[in-house]
């Protein structure tokens, strides 16, 4: 079983959150969503009110497959959150998947696991991260996603399934919901 950890933030990017959710179930993963402000509910930068399936503090020590940033206003504050900091160097030293978009690859930046690693993000990012690939939507590095926003998010969580599955589960989603068609 593909098991996903998404994590939510106040100001979260929506579709950058709810476009990979919705994708990653569509292929069958058991995606697990993660409030980081200690309430269920989250509130993202168009004011639309997200329910988290728990909150950060609960998690305890479990490694999922894959644990996935959406980016937003909220980076700034995620960046110092030493939880989220703690559980995206877990994952990394654990061989799963890290995926972060938009401008959540400054967290992975504090969390020390971009050293040498290939990415792309959102422009406004490339002052602390001049080595984004501006003109890539979607960058994969071994078990580094990046992604470069919610104009992209569908591409983003396409990558992620086939990093998860394979090609052919993602084409089939994309196939579903006549992407590229």
């Amino acid at each position: 079983m593909k098991t996903v950890l998404v994590i939510l933030h106040e100001g979260v990017e929506e579709l950058e959150a709810v476009a990979p959710i919705d994708l990653l179930r569509r292929a069958g993963a058991v995606v697990t969503t993660a409030s980081t402000e200690g309430t269920m509910h989250v509130t993202g930068r168009n004011k639309i009110t997200l329910h988290a399936d728990t909150v950060v503090d609960a998690l305890g020590s479990t490694l999922y497959s894959m644990v996935l940033l959406p980016g937003g206003p909220g980076i700034a504050k995620l960046r110092t959150d030493a939880r989220v900091l703690a559980l995206v160097k877990a994952h990394a030293a654990a061989g799963s998947i890290v995926a972060a978009i938009c401008a959540a690859p400054l967290v992975l930046k504090d969390a020390g696991v971009l050293a040498g690693r290939r990415l792309t993000g959102h422009q406004s990012v490339k002052g602390e991260l001049p080595a984004i690939e501006e003109r890539e939507k979607v960058v994969v590095d071994g078990t580094l996603i990046t992604s470069r926003g919610a104009g992209t998010a569908i591409e983003f969580g396409l990558a992620c399934i086939e990093a998860l599955y394979d090609r052919a589960t993602a084409n089939t989603v994309a196939n579903a919901i006549h992407f590229g068609l």
